[in-house]
Protein backbone atom coordinates (compact mmCIF):
# COMPACT_ATOMS: atom_id res chain seq x y z
CA UNK A 1 0.00 0.00 0.00
CA UNK A 2 2.75 2.74 0.97
CA UNK A 3 4.84 1.98 -2.22
CA UNK A 4 2.12 2.53 -4.40
CA UNK A 5 1.58 6.01 -2.97
CA UNK A 6 4.99 6.71 -2.79
CA UNK A 7 4.94 6.45 -6.61
CA UNK A 8 1.55 7.90 -6.90
CA UNK A 9 1.74 10.71 -5.15
CA UNK A 10 5.46 11.71 -6.67
CA UNK A 11 3.59 11.26 -10.21
CA UNK A 12 0.53 13.27 -9.18
CA UNK A 13 2.78 15.91 -8.15
CA UNK A 14 4.88 16.13 -10.91
CA UNK A 15 1.51 16.18 -13.05
CA UNK A 16 0.45 19.57 -11.59
CA UNK A 17 3.66 21.01 -12.08
CA UNK A 18 5.66 20.93 -8.73
CA UNK A 19 9.12 20.65 -9.34
CA UNK A 20 10.87 17.22 -9.36
CA UNK A 21 13.05 18.00 -6.10
CA UNK A 22 9.93 19.00 -3.87
CA UNK A 23 8.12 16.25 -5.31
CA UNK A 24 10.86 13.46 -4.38
CA UNK A 25 11.14 14.76 -1.29
CA UNK A 26 7.58 14.83 -0.32
CA UNK A 27 6.45 11.99 -1.44
CA UNK A 28 9.55 10.44 0.10
CA UNK A 29 8.85 12.50 3.39
CA UNK A 30 5.18 11.34 3.50
CA UNK A 31 6.11 7.25 2.45
CA UNK A 32 8.41 7.40 5.44
CA UNK A 33 5.89 9.19 8.04
CA UNK A 34 3.22 6.44 7.18
CA UNK A 35 5.65 3.48 7.51
CA UNK A 36 6.95 4.79 11.30
CA UNK A 37 3.53 5.60 12.57
CA UNK A 38 4.57 5.11 16.27
CA UNK A 39 7.81 6.48 15.97
CA UNK A 40 7.19 10.28 14.58
CA UNK A 41 10.50 11.41 15.68
CA UNK A 42 12.51 8.68 14.79
CA UNK A 43 11.09 9.50 11.05
CA UNK A 44 11.66 12.80 11.54
CA UNK A 45 15.28 12.52 12.04
CA UNK A 46 15.90 9.98 9.94
CA UNK A 47 14.24 12.38 6.69
CA UNK A 48 17.00 15.20 7.95
CA UNK A 49 20.10 12.73 8.14
CA UNK A 50 19.08 11.84 4.96
CA UNK A 51 18.82 15.26 3.58
CA UNK A 52 22.18 16.08 4.97
CA UNK A 53 23.77 12.19 3.96
CA UNK A 54 22.41 13.01 0.18
CA UNK A 55 24.32 16.91 -0.06
CA UNK A 56 27.15 16.01 1.74
CA UNK A 57 29.40 13.67 -0.53
CA UNK A 58 32.89 15.51 -1.25
CA UNK A 59 32.47 14.53 -5.22
CA UNK A 60 29.08 17.35 -5.64
CA UNK A 61 31.92 20.18 -4.72
CA UNK A 62 32.61 19.47 -8.75
CA UNK A 63 29.21 20.22 -9.95
CA UNK A 64 28.80 23.97 -9.17
CA UNK A 65 32.39 24.63 -10.32
CA UNK A 66 31.73 22.98 -13.63
CA UNK A 67 28.46 24.90 -13.79
CA UNK A 68 30.49 28.26 -13.25
CA UNK A 69 33.43 27.01 -15.69
CA UNK A 70 30.64 27.04 -18.44
CA UNK A 71 29.21 30.53 -17.37
CA UNK A 72 33.19 31.89 -17.49
CA UNK A 73 33.71 30.59 -20.63
CA UNK A 74 30.30 31.77 -22.23
CA UNK A 75 31.36 35.23 -21.25
CA UNK A 76 35.20 34.28 -22.36
CA UNK A 77 35.12 34.80 -26.12
CA UNK A 78 36.46 30.74 -26.24
CA UNK A 79 33.21 29.74 -28.72
CA UNK A 80 33.78 31.97 -30.84
CA UNK A 81 37.35 31.84 -31.64
CA UNK A 82 36.51 27.86 -31.73
CA UNK A 83 34.17 28.77 -34.30
CA UNK A 84 36.31 30.46 -36.73
CA UNK A 85 38.73 28.13 -36.43
CA UNK A 86 36.78 25.06 -36.94
CA UNK A 87 35.38 27.44 -40.40
CA UNK A 88 39.24 27.60 -41.34
CA UNK A 89 39.05 23.96 -41.58
CA UNK A 90 35.63 22.83 -42.45
CA UNK A 91 35.73 25.97 -45.27
CA UNK A 92 32.17 26.49 -46.12
CA UNK A 93 29.34 24.60 -48.00
CA UNK A 94 25.51 22.98 -47.54
CA UNK A 95 25.99 21.64 -43.84
CA UNK A 96 29.50 22.66 -43.18
CA UNK A 97 28.11 25.17 -40.05
CA UNK A 98 25.97 22.33 -38.89
CA UNK A 99 29.39 20.19 -38.59
CA UNK A 100 30.91 23.31 -37.47
CA UNK A 101 28.10 23.75 -34.50
CA UNK A 102 28.24 19.87 -33.76
CA UNK A 103 32.28 20.07 -33.12
CA UNK A 104 32.62 22.83 -31.02
CA UNK A 105 29.92 21.81 -28.90
CA UNK A 106 31.50 18.34 -28.61
CA UNK A 107 34.72 20.07 -27.55
CA UNK A 108 33.27 22.72 -24.76
CA UNK A 109 31.98 19.32 -23.39
CA UNK A 110 35.53 18.70 -22.51
CA UNK A 111 35.49 22.01 -20.59
CA UNK A 112 32.16 22.46 -18.50
CA UNK A 113 30.69 18.94 -18.99
CA UNK A 114 26.97 20.76 -19.09
CA UNK A 115 24.76 20.29 -21.76
CA UNK A 116 22.53 23.77 -21.07
CA UNK A 117 25.49 25.46 -20.89
CA UNK A 118 27.16 24.41 -24.17
CA UNK A 119 24.04 25.21 -25.77
CA UNK A 120 23.72 29.03 -24.40
CA UNK A 121 27.15 29.26 -25.24
CA UNK A 122 27.46 27.79 -28.84
CA UNK A 123 23.81 28.81 -29.92
CA UNK A 124 24.70 32.52 -29.23
CA UNK A 125 27.37 32.14 -32.12
CA UNK A 126 26.04 29.64 -34.31
CA UNK A 127 22.51 30.22 -34.68
CA UNK A 128 22.91 33.84 -35.72
CA UNK A 129 25.43 32.72 -38.10
CA UNK A 130 23.28 29.72 -39.46
CA UNK A 131 20.44 32.33 -39.85
CA UNK A 132 22.41 34.51 -41.65
CA UNK A 133 23.91 31.43 -43.77
CA UNK A 134 19.90 30.54 -44.76
CA UNK A 135 19.50 27.86 -42.49
CA UNK A 136 15.76 27.86 -40.70
CA UNK A 137 16.14 29.18 -37.24
CA UNK A 138 14.39 25.68 -35.92
CA UNK A 139 16.94 23.13 -37.68
CA UNK A 140 19.85 25.91 -36.29
CA UNK A 141 18.03 25.47 -32.88
CA UNK A 142 17.63 21.51 -32.90
CA UNK A 143 21.21 21.07 -34.36
CA UNK A 144 22.82 23.36 -31.36
CA UNK A 145 21.05 21.41 -28.57
CA UNK A 146 21.59 18.00 -30.25
CA UNK A 147 25.75 19.04 -30.53
CA UNK A 148 25.64 19.63 -26.48
CA UNK A 149 23.73 16.74 -25.60
CA UNK A 150 26.89 15.36 -26.03
CA UNK A 151 29.08 17.21 -23.77
CA UNK A 152 27.18 14.91 -20.58
CA UNK A 153 29.35 11.87 -22.76
CA UNK A 154 32.38 13.76 -23.28
CA UNK A 155 34.81 14.64 -19.68
CA UNK A 156 34.14 16.37 -17.59
CA UNK A 157 30.70 15.33 -16.86
CA UNK A 158 28.33 16.72 -14.46
CA UNK A 159 25.99 13.18 -15.30
CA UNK A 160 29.29 10.71 -14.66
CA UNK A 161 30.00 12.13 -11.34
CA UNK A 162 26.27 12.25 -9.89
CA UNK A 163 26.11 8.25 -10.80
CA UNK A 164 29.82 7.88 -9.31
CA UNK A 165 28.14 8.44 -5.65
CA UNK A 166 25.05 6.40 -6.48
CA UNK A 167 27.58 3.32 -7.59
CA UNK A 168 30.64 4.12 -5.98
CA UNK A 169 31.87 0.83 -7.62
CA UNK A 170 32.47 3.12 -10.96
CA UNK A 171 35.01 5.72 -9.86
CA UNK A 172 34.88 9.10 -11.95
CA UNK A 173 38.32 8.74 -13.50
CA UNK A 174 37.18 5.30 -15.12
CA UNK A 175 33.22 6.78 -16.13
CA UNK A 176 35.53 10.20 -17.67
CA UNK A 177 37.61 7.71 -20.16
CA UNK A 178 34.89 5.40 -20.96
CA UNK A 179 32.56 8.12 -22.12
CA UNK A 180 35.24 9.58 -24.70
CA UNK A 181 34.60 7.41 -27.70
CA UNK A 182 30.87 7.10 -27.41
CA UNK A 183 30.52 10.61 -27.09
CA UNK A 184 32.62 10.74 -30.39
CA UNK A 185 30.79 8.31 -31.74
CA UNK A 186 27.71 10.14 -30.87
CA UNK A 187 28.68 13.21 -32.74
CA UNK A 188 29.87 11.58 -35.74
CA UNK A 189 25.95 9.86 -35.60
CA UNK A 190 24.73 13.60 -35.33
CA UNK A 191 26.46 15.40 -37.84
CA UNK A 192 25.77 12.88 -40.53
CA UNK A 193 21.59 13.56 -40.43
CA UNK A 194 22.50 17.02 -39.87
CA UNK A 195 24.48 17.36 -43.23
CA UNK A 196 21.75 15.41 -45.01
CA UNK A 197 18.88 16.98 -44.05
CA UNK A 198 21.14 20.23 -44.81
CA UNK A 199 21.97 19.10 -48.57
CA UNK A 200 18.32 17.30 -49.10
CA UNK A 201 16.62 20.92 -48.20
CA UNK A 202 18.80 22.65 -49.75
CA UNK A 203 20.06 24.76 -46.65
CA UNK A 204 22.81 27.52 -46.32
CA UNK A 205 22.69 29.01 -49.70
CA UNK A 206 24.15 31.95 -48.38
CA UNK A 207 27.03 30.16 -46.50
CA UNK A 208 29.59 30.18 -49.57
CA UNK A 209 29.34 34.10 -49.64
CA UNK A 210 30.91 34.13 -46.27
CA UNK A 211 34.79 34.38 -46.51
CA UNK A 212 36.70 31.34 -45.04
CA UNK A 213 39.00 32.29 -41.77
CA UNK A 214 42.46 31.84 -42.44
CA UNK A 215 43.31 28.84 -40.72
CA UNK A 216 46.93 29.55 -38.73
CA UNK A 217 45.07 33.09 -37.50
CA UNK A 218 42.31 30.56 -36.08
CA UNK A 219 44.48 28.48 -34.70
CA UNK A 220 46.44 31.14 -33.11
CA UNK A 221 43.58 32.78 -31.58
CA UNK A 222 42.07 29.69 -30.28
CA UNK A 223 45.17 28.16 -28.42
CA UNK A 224 44.13 29.07 -25.03
CA UNK A 225 40.67 27.35 -25.67
CA UNK A 226 41.97 24.81 -27.22
CA UNK A 227 44.51 23.92 -23.89
CA UNK A 228 41.65 24.03 -21.47
CA UNK A 229 40.96 20.13 -22.15
CA UNK A 230 44.24 18.89 -22.00
CA UNK A 231 44.99 20.60 -18.76
CA UNK A 232 41.95 19.60 -17.41
CA UNK A 233 41.47 15.85 -18.02
CA UNK A 234 45.53 15.61 -18.48
CA UNK A 235 46.28 17.05 -15.22
CA UNK A 236 43.72 13.78 -13.79
CA UNK A 237 45.21 11.41 -15.77
CA UNK A 238 48.80 12.62 -14.35
CA UNK A 239 47.51 12.68 -11.21
CA UNK A 240 48.05 16.45 -10.00
CA UNK A 241 44.58 17.14 -9.18
CA UNK A 242 41.03 14.77 -8.45
CA UNK A 243 38.01 15.52 -11.19
CA UNK A 244 36.90 17.95 -8.07
CA UNK A 245 40.32 19.97 -8.21
CA UNK A 246 40.07 19.99 -11.84
CA UNK A 247 37.22 22.17 -11.66
CA UNK A 248 38.56 24.72 -9.62
CA UNK A 249 41.38 24.80 -11.47
CA UNK A 250 39.24 24.89 -14.52
CA UNK A 251 37.43 27.96 -13.45
CA UNK A 252 40.66 29.71 -12.81
CA UNK A 253 42.21 29.13 -16.42
CA UNK A 254 38.79 30.51 -17.51
CA UNK A 255 39.18 33.61 -15.46
CA UNK A 256 42.56 34.20 -16.52
CA UNK A 257 41.94 33.77 -20.11
CA UNK A 258 38.57 36.03 -20.36
CA UNK A 259 40.34 38.54 -18.08
CA UNK A 260 44.27 38.96 -18.94
CA UNK A 261 43.97 36.83 -22.31
CA UNK A 262 41.35 38.04 -24.57
CA UNK A 263 39.99 40.78 -22.17
CA UNK A 264 36.42 40.07 -22.60
CA UNK A 265 35.96 40.01 -19.26
CA UNK A 266 36.17 42.42 -16.25
CA UNK A 267 36.26 41.87 -12.43
CA UNK A 268 32.19 43.78 -12.49
CA UNK A 269 31.64 40.90 -14.54
CA UNK A 270 31.88 38.34 -12.16
CA UNK A 271 29.21 39.25 -9.84
CA UNK A 272 26.24 38.24 -12.65
CA UNK A 273 28.20 35.29 -13.45
CA UNK A 274 28.73 34.19 -9.88
CA UNK A 275 24.94 34.48 -9.30
CA UNK A 276 24.10 32.48 -12.87
CA UNK A 277 26.48 29.84 -11.66
CA UNK A 278 24.69 29.51 -8.46
CA UNK A 279 21.09 29.57 -9.20
CA UNK A 280 21.70 26.79 -11.29
CA UNK A 281 24.07 24.89 -8.88
CA UNK A 282 21.46 25.53 -6.05
CA UNK A 283 18.74 23.93 -8.16
CA UNK A 284 20.65 21.02 -8.74
CA UNK A 285 21.88 20.37 -5.65
CA UNK A 286 18.39 20.59 -3.99
CA UNK A 287 17.20 18.17 -6.31
CA UNK A 288 20.19 15.89 -5.66
CA UNK A 289 19.48 15.84 -1.73
CA UNK A 290 15.94 15.52 -2.04
CA UNK A 291 16.32 12.51 -4.21
CA UNK A 292 18.31 11.15 -1.58
CA UNK A 293 15.06 11.22 0.90
CA UNK A 294 12.96 9.40 -1.97
CA UNK A 295 15.91 7.18 -2.15
CA UNK A 296 16.40 6.32 1.29
CA UNK A 297 12.27 5.52 1.43
CA UNK A 298 12.88 3.25 -1.47
CA UNK A 299 15.44 1.19 1.11
CA UNK A 300 13.40 1.49 4.02
CA UNK A 301 10.10 0.27 2.76
CA UNK A 302 12.08 -2.81 0.60
CA UNK A 303 10.67 -1.71 -2.27
CA UNK A 304 13.72 -2.35 -4.74
CA UNK A 305 14.79 -6.38 -3.76
CA UNK A 306 10.92 -6.94 -5.11
CA UNK A 307 10.72 -5.00 -8.09
CA UNK A 308 14.30 -6.73 -8.92
CA UNK A 309 13.27 -9.48 -8.39
CA UNK A 310 9.90 -9.39 -10.56
CA UNK A 311 12.04 -7.73 -13.31
CA UNK A 312 14.35 -10.22 -13.46
CA UNK A 313 12.20 -13.62 -13.04
CA UNK A 314 9.48 -11.68 -16.11
CA UNK A 315 11.04 -14.33 -18.15
CA UNK A 316 11.97 -11.24 -21.20
CA UNK A 317 16.22 -12.43 -21.26
CA UNK A 318 18.65 -10.27 -20.49
CA UNK A 319 18.57 -8.55 -23.84
CA UNK A 320 14.90 -8.01 -23.08
CA UNK A 321 15.22 -6.67 -19.91
CA UNK A 322 17.71 -3.72 -21.83
CA UNK A 323 15.30 -2.95 -24.19
CA UNK A 324 12.97 -2.67 -21.75
CA UNK A 325 14.94 -0.24 -19.67
CA UNK A 326 15.80 1.42 -22.87
CA UNK A 327 12.38 2.64 -23.96
CA UNK A 328 11.78 3.11 -20.30
CA UNK A 329 14.13 5.96 -19.06
CA UNK A 330 13.89 7.18 -22.90
CA UNK A 331 10.63 8.03 -22.21
CA UNK A 332 11.25 9.56 -19.28
CA UNK A 333 13.84 11.41 -20.55
CA UNK A 334 11.40 13.50 -22.28
CA UNK A 335 9.95 14.49 -19.38
CA UNK A 336 12.78 14.60 -16.65
CA UNK A 337 16.20 16.03 -16.08
CA UNK A 338 19.13 13.42 -16.44
CA UNK A 339 20.33 14.35 -12.47
CA UNK A 340 16.47 13.26 -11.68
CA UNK A 341 16.46 10.32 -14.03
CA UNK A 342 19.94 9.09 -12.36
CA UNK A 343 18.68 9.97 -8.33
CA UNK A 344 15.41 8.51 -8.94
CA UNK A 345 16.14 5.39 -10.90
CA UNK A 346 20.15 4.35 -10.45
CA UNK A 347 19.08 2.77 -7.11
CA UNK A 348 16.29 0.81 -8.88
CA UNK A 349 18.40 -0.57 -11.65
CA UNK A 350 21.44 -1.12 -10.04
CA UNK A 351 20.31 -4.83 -8.67
CA UNK A 352 19.36 -5.56 -12.17
CA UNK A 353 22.20 -4.62 -13.36
CA UNK A 354 24.06 -6.68 -10.58
CA UNK A 355 21.68 -9.78 -11.05
CA UNK A 356 23.11 -9.57 -15.15
CA UNK A 357 26.11 -9.16 -14.01
CA UNK A 358 26.36 -6.22 -16.40
CA UNK A 359 29.50 -3.78 -15.86
CA UNK A 360 28.71 -0.85 -13.97
CA UNK A 361 31.21 1.20 -15.95
CA UNK A 362 29.95 0.58 -19.43
CA UNK A 363 25.90 0.61 -17.99
CA UNK A 364 27.16 3.95 -16.72
CA UNK A 365 27.55 5.43 -20.35
CA UNK A 366 24.20 3.55 -21.37
CA UNK A 367 22.58 5.27 -19.19
CA UNK A 368 24.16 8.18 -19.70
CA UNK A 369 23.37 8.15 -23.64
CA UNK A 370 20.12 7.41 -22.88
CA UNK A 371 19.89 10.58 -20.91
CA UNK A 372 21.94 12.54 -23.66
CA UNK A 373 18.70 11.51 -25.79
CA UNK A 374 16.03 13.13 -23.85
CA UNK A 375 18.01 16.36 -23.20
CA UNK A 376 17.07 17.15 -26.95
CA UNK A 377 13.55 15.21 -26.70
CA UNK A 378 10.79 17.02 -27.09
CA UNK A 379 8.40 17.75 -25.02
CA UNK A 380 10.55 19.04 -22.01
CA UNK A 381 14.14 19.09 -23.32
CA UNK A 382 16.48 21.51 -21.65
CA UNK A 383 19.08 22.15 -24.17
CA UNK A 384 16.45 22.47 -26.72
CA UNK A 385 14.94 24.60 -24.31
CA UNK A 386 18.32 26.63 -24.48
CA UNK A 387 18.54 26.71 -28.06
CA UNK A 388 14.74 27.90 -28.99
CA UNK A 389 14.69 30.83 -26.95
CA UNK A 390 17.93 31.97 -28.57
CA UNK A 391 16.65 31.11 -32.01
CA UNK A 392 13.09 32.75 -31.06
CA UNK A 393 11.30 29.60 -32.31
CA UNK A 394 8.32 27.14 -30.54
CA UNK A 395 9.74 23.89 -29.77
CA UNK A 396 6.95 21.82 -31.99
CA UNK A 397 8.63 23.64 -34.75
CA UNK A 398 12.17 21.52 -33.98
CA UNK A 399 10.36 18.09 -34.27
CA UNK A 400 10.49 17.69 -37.58
CA UNK A 401 14.65 17.96 -37.39
CA UNK A 402 14.88 16.65 -34.27
CA UNK A 403 13.72 13.17 -34.98
CA UNK A 404 16.61 12.66 -37.49
CA UNK A 405 19.18 13.72 -34.75
CA UNK A 406 17.53 10.99 -32.17
CA UNK A 407 17.34 8.49 -35.04
CA UNK A 408 21.56 9.31 -35.31
CA UNK A 409 22.27 9.31 -31.24
CA UNK A 410 20.09 6.22 -30.93
CA UNK A 411 22.31 4.78 -33.85
CA UNK A 412 25.36 5.22 -31.59
CA UNK A 413 23.24 3.44 -28.72
CA UNK A 414 22.96 1.01 -30.13
CA UNK A 415 26.35 0.41 -31.32
CA UNK A 416 27.84 0.76 -27.66
CA UNK A 417 25.15 -1.90 -26.35
CA UNK A 418 26.23 -4.56 -29.04
CA UNK A 419 30.15 -3.30 -28.37
CA UNK A 420 30.67 -3.03 -24.78
CA UNK A 421 34.61 -2.43 -25.47
CA UNK A 422 33.84 0.81 -27.20
CA UNK A 423 32.87 2.47 -23.25
CA UNK A 424 35.29 -0.34 -22.16
CA UNK A 425 39.03 -0.30 -23.65
CA UNK A 426 40.15 3.05 -22.78
CA UNK A 427 39.58 3.09 -18.87
CA UNK A 428 40.82 -0.75 -18.95
CA UNK A 429 44.17 0.61 -21.03
CA UNK A 430 44.21 3.44 -18.39
CA UNK A 431 44.32 1.26 -15.75
CA UNK A 432 41.22 2.28 -14.01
Amino acid sequence: MIPTLLFTLFVVLMLIGVPVGVALGAAGTLAIALANPDTHWFGTMAISQSFYAGLGKYPLLAIPMFVLVGSIFDRSGVASRLVRLALSVTGRGPGMLAVVTISVAMFLGGISGSGPACAAAVGAVMIAAMNRAGYPPAYSASVVAAGAATDILIPPSIAFIVYSILVPQASVPALFAAGMLPGLLAGIGLIIPAVWLARRHNMGQNEQTEPRPPFWRSLYESLWGLAAPVIILGGMRMGYFTPTEAAVVAVFYGLFIGIFVHRTMTIRDLFPILREAGELSAVIMIVVTLAGIFAWSLSTLSIIDPVTHAIVNSGLGEYGILALLILLLIVLGMFLDGISIFLIFVPLLMPIAQAYHWDLVWFGVILTLMVAVGQFTPPVAVNLMVSCKIANVPMEHTVRWVVWLLAGMMSTLIIVIAFPEIALWLPRYLGY
